[in-house]
C-alpha cells in the first residue's frame, strides 16, 4: 500500500525511471513521448546537462538563505537576465515557487499599487471566464473554469468575468466582424456596472493554456482591452505562466501584440520544469509606487537561488540554440500537419495555438460545435489510447458549457527532432480516430 496523496485517483501510475530529450522510461521499460512537456512545462527537455549542471553548482555554493537575510548572486544575475527580455518597461523581479504562487504575487502587488496612491477603494479584479491562474484561494477566484471552482464556491466570489478570448465560441453576435471592439465594450460595461473606482486589475493569458487549449485571440483583442484599462486606471497583468520563454513561438506571449503589462506572472518554462521556481514582475512604476508604502507578502521559498540559477541556464540555451524561434517554426509544421492527418475526421472541431502551444478540440458535430456529453468520456480515452500507443498529452474538459466539452493539447519540448514531431503527429491521430 502506497501512503501517497496522489494526484490521479482512478487508475495506478507507472512509475517512471529516467528521462532523456522527449522521452520518459517507467519501471517496466515503456518508453513514452512527452508531446505535452507534462502540463506544457518541459519547453527544454529531459534530461539537459546544462540545467543540471547549474542546479548542482548552486547546490555546491548555496542551499537555502532566508530572503530578508540575504540575496544571492544567482538571484541579482537572473533578475537582470530575465527583465532584459519581459515585455515590460523596469521590470522589478519577485521569485517564488511556481505559477499559483506568481498570481497571488500578482493580485497583492496591484491591490498595494492602489492603496499607495489612496485609492484603497480598489478591490475587483476581472478576469476571464473559462480560465485558470492557479489553484491558492486568490488564483481560483480570478480563474474561470467552473468545474475547478465548484467545490470551493463558498470561499470564492469577490471577482468578476468578462467573456473569454475564444474565436472558436466567439460570444460576439457579429463574429468574426469587430470581435476587438466587442470584447473592449464588454469589458467597459463592466468596469461601469461595477464601477471603475472599485476596480484594481484585469488579468488574463495572452493565450488561453489549459482551459481552452490554446485559445488564440483575435488580432485586436490585447490592444483593445489594454486601452480601457490604461482609460480607467486599472492594472493589466499578464499571465503567462504556460506561454512565457518561448511556449508560444515568441520570448512571451504578449509579444505578439507589442502590449506591455503593468504586472507579469510566469512559471513553468522559467525552469523547464527542473526545479520549482516561478515569479511575478511589476513594470518599474508599480515597482517604485508599491516600495514606497512596502509590501507585506512573503514566502519562505522565494528569491530561491537555485530556481534562480537553473532559470539563468535556461535562458542560455533558449538564446544560444534559437529554441524559441525553433518553437515557432516546429509549432508551424506539427499544426499543418495535425490538420493534413486529421482531415475527415468526423469529431475535429478545431485545431489552434501558437509556437508548440497546439490544441485540438473535439466535437459531436462540427457543424454546430455541439459537444459530446461529458458521459462519453471522449478526452480519457483518446488519453488512454494515446498512453496505450506510447504517447502522452494534456487535456481539459468542460469548457463548452461548464460540464461538457473535450479538448486535447500538445506542448511538447523545444530539442524536439522532425522525425520525433512526426511520430507525435501520427499517434495523436490515431489515438483520435481509434475513439471517435
Amino acid at each position: 500500500m502506497s501512503h501517497i496523496f496522489p494526484r490521479v485517483l482512478d487508475r495506478v501510475l507507472p512509475t517512471a525511471v529516467s528521462a532523456q530529450g522527449v522521452w520518459i522510461t517507467d519501471a517496466e521499460g515503456r518508453r513514452y513521448l512527452d508531446g505535452s512537456g507534462g502540463a506544457i512545462v518541459m519547453n527544454l527537455g529531459h534530461g539537459d546537462p546544462a540545467l543540471v549542471e547549474a542546479a548542482v553548482g548552486q547546490l555546491a555554493r548555496t542551499q537555502y538563505v532566508h530572503p530578508t537575510m540575504f540575496t544571492t548572486d544567482a538571484v541579482e544575475t537572473y533578475a537582470d537576465e530575465v527583465a532584459a527580455l519581459l515585455p515590460m518597461d523596469d521590470a522589478r523581479i519577485y521569485p517564488v515557487s511556481g505559477g499559483s504562487e506568481a498570481v497571488e504575487t500578482a493580485l497583492k502587488l496591484a491591490r498595494t499599487y492602489h492603496v499607495a496612491r489612496g485609492e484603497g477603494s480598489r478591490t475587483i479584479v476581472i478576469a476571464r471566464r473559462t480560465s485558470y491562474h492557479g489553484n491558492t484561494l486568490g488564483a481560483l477566484d480570478a480563474s474561470g473554469k467552473e468545474p475547478l471552482r465548484r467545490p470551493y464556491t463558498p470561499w470564492l466570489g469577490r471577482f468578476l468575468h468578462a467573456p473569454p478570448a475564444y474565436e472558436y465560441r466567439c460570444e460576439n453576435p457579429g463574429h468574426p466582424q469587430g470581435c476587438d471592439r466587442w470584447h473592449a465594450a464588454e469589458l467597459e460595461r463592466m468596469l461601469q456596472q461595477a464601477g471603475p473606482e472599485s476596480v484594481a486589475a484585469f488579468i488574463a493569458e495572452p493565450v488561453v493554456g489549459a482551459t481552452l487549449a490554446a485559445a488564440v485571440p483575435c488580432e485586436g483583442y490585447w490592444p483593445a482591452v489594454a486601452e480601457v484599462c490604461r482609460r480607467h486606471g486599472v492594472l493589466v497583468i499578464a499571465d503567462e505562466v504556460m506561454t512565457g520563454f518561448g511556449r508560444s513561438g515568441r520570448w512571451f506571449g504578449m509579444d505578439h501584440w507589442d502590449v506591455r503589462p503593468d504586472i507579469l506572472t510566469a512559471g513553468k518554462g522559467s525552469t523547464s520544469g527542473y526545479v520549482p521556481f516561478g515569479f511575478a514582475a511589476a513594470s518599474g512604476d508599480v515597482f517604485d509606487t508599491v516600495a514606497a508604502q512596502g509590501f507585506v507578502h512573503g514566502f519562505t521559498w522565494s528569491h530561491n537561488a537555485l530556481g534562480a540559477a537553473v532559470g539563468s541556464a535556461v535562458i542560455r540555451r533558449l538564446r544560444g540554440d534559437g529554441l524559441v524561434d525553433r518553437s515557432r517554426d516546429l509549432g508551424e509544421r506539427v499544426r499543418k500537419d495535425l490538420t493534413t492527418a486529421l482531415d475527415g475526421c468526423p469529431a475535429v472541431g478545431d485545431i489552434r495555438g501558437l509556437g508548440l502551444m497546439i490544441g485540438i478540440e473535439l466535437v459531436r458535430d462540427p457543424a454546430t460545435k455541439e459537444p459530446f456529453q461529458r458521459a462519453d468520456r471522449v478526452t480519457e480515452r483518446v488519453l488512454s489510447a494515446a498512453r496505450e500507443a506510447g504517447l502522452l498529452l494534456y487535456s481539459s474538459t468542460g469548457h463548452a458549457d461548464g460540464a461538457n466539452g473535450d479538448l486535447i493539447m500538445l506542448g511538447p519540448p523545444f530539442v524536439m527532432t522532425d522525425d520525433e514531431a512526426g511520430l507525435l503527429v501520427e499517434r495523436t491521430a490515431a489515438a483520435i480516430r481509434s475513439v471517435v
